[in-house]
């Protein structure tokens, strides 16, 4: 190393390992919020911690910016009767997939793809496709899909692929494929993408929502179109330049010790510690893992706050932190339905967009929200949205799979928009 070089190379250490910028805070009064009326989130939220329905959650809203509430709630663990704290890291599953789509959008914006692009130029085994259809007495046929699948198939999920367990879910069973989680796989994420280009889809593309491995797919695109792992992407794209960092595929071993513990609730039993490392409703081997598969489907650890960074760079249309990631009407395209006359089954009056659900019918949604709002969840509990109506982020984290019909998202969303008054 040349003596020019040395003095360059400490300073970049220097740089990289200064703290984080925080997320401002504002008197929750100036920001429209009664501070009496964000008494009775706290209340609830306490009640579900000290009645043992969860362990313990955070809560987190920002308005205009700024932070307006962060609480935490309960306990990070319940043997050892760890306190929730408000830095505390979760695995938040399908958080993961507005991250990744949010990569598409930047390497769309350089030129390196097209959302229209089929999925096959940069994975050659999904060039040609198959679907399963079901017989009217028993078994299925597989045919041959009608078109070839997108990119943007893949961030509507309309691409017709699931998790494993439809009609042809024996060949997805026999080839080791199905569920979300990824973390204890010993092989890079592309080699089991690559094997399931190969098995019969759930539907022909474009014709139906179906929730599944589109973003893990995805995140081999970013890969192959990059020329990075997704990590390093994600990191060095994405992380780093908005401040997250404590947002992980695997963790760090210096920060085990804020890693929540995964509970499930069961009727008529108390709280049990999900399984280690288990399956995915177990806790997972993102500590003790190969650290080999990066899923882009559901693979990121984070916390709160950093989860609220990335949400305030979309609702300042694409800025944060003096970094830019994506430009305006980028964000405009991902965050309006894009489904057409696909119908969304999950909830009345919504559509999906390119990586988030779309609020378009307040009337038909039956909950407290705005037109236009968009948020997603996680398979341990998890929520967000965000309202650019209202200037509003809202990011909620706990560990509990199953919940046991919990029905602290739908209060979560009551309690918020009751405690906003102008």
């Amino acid at each position: 190393m040349t003596s020019l070089l040395r003095p360059l190379l400490l300073l970049l250490l220097f740089v990289s390992s200064l703290p984080a910028q925080d997320l401002p805070v504002g008197k929750p009064e100036e920001l429209g919020f009664a501070p009496d009326r964000l008494q009775r989130l706290t209340n609830v939220f306490q009640a579900y911690a000290q009645d043992k329905k969860m362990a313990g959650s955070v809560v987190l809203v920002m308005r205009h910016g700024k932070v307006a509430y962060l609480n935490a709630f309960g306990s990070r663990d319940l043997e050892s009767n760890a306190p929730m704290t408000r830095d505390v890291i979760f695995r938040i599953a399908s958080q993961t997939k507005a991250i990744v789509s949010v990569g598409i959008m930047m390497l769309q914006e350089e030129g390196k793809l097209l959302i229209s692009d089929p999925v096959g130029k940069y994975i050659p085994e999904f060039k040609e496709t198959t679907v399963a259809r079901p017989r009217d007495g028993g078994g299925y046929d597989v045919v041959k899909a009608k078109r070839a699948i997108t990119i943007r198939d893949l961030l509507t999920h309309t691409a017709g692929i699931g998790y494993g367990y439809g009609v042809g879910a024996d060949q997805w069973k026999e080839a080791g494929i199905q569920g979300w989680y990824f973390a204890d796989r010993d092989e890079p994420i592309a080699a089991t993408i690559s094997r399931m280009g190969k098995l019969p889809m759930e539907a022909h593309p474009g014709e139906k929502y179906v929730y599944g491995y589109n973003t893990d797919i995805l995140g081999v695109v970013i890969e192959k179109a990059s020329g990075q792992s997704l990590e390093e992407f994600l990191t060095n794209r994405i992380l780093l330049p908005l401040g997250m960092k404590d947002t992980h595929f695997y963790l760090l071993q210096s920060k085990v010790n804020r890693l929540a513990t995964v509970y499930s609730a069961f009727a008529d039993k108390p709280l049990e510690r999900a399984p280690d490392p288990g399956h995915m409703t177990g806790q997972g081997a993102y500590v003790t893992g190969p650290r080999k598969s990066f899923s882009g489907g559901a693979g990121l650890l984070s916390t709160a706050s950093d989860y609220a960074k990335f949400l305030q760079m979309m609702l300042n249309k694409g800025t944060f932190n003096g970094q830019r990631l994506l430009a305006p009407g980028t964000v405009d395209l991902m965050t309006v339905n894009h489904l057409g006359n696909v119908q969304f089954e999950w909830n009345g009056g919504t559509g999906f967009g390119l990586g988030f659900s779309i609020v378009q019918d307040v009337g038909a949604y039956g909950a407290p929200a705005s037109e236009g709002e968009y948020g997603w969840g996680g398979a341990y509990g998890s929520s967000y949205w965000v309202n650019p109506k209202e200037g509003l982020v809202v990011v909620y984290f706990k560990q509990l799979i199953p919940t046991n019909g919990l029905d602290d998202q739908s209060k979560l969303r009551a309690l918020v928009y009751q405690a906003l008054v102008k």
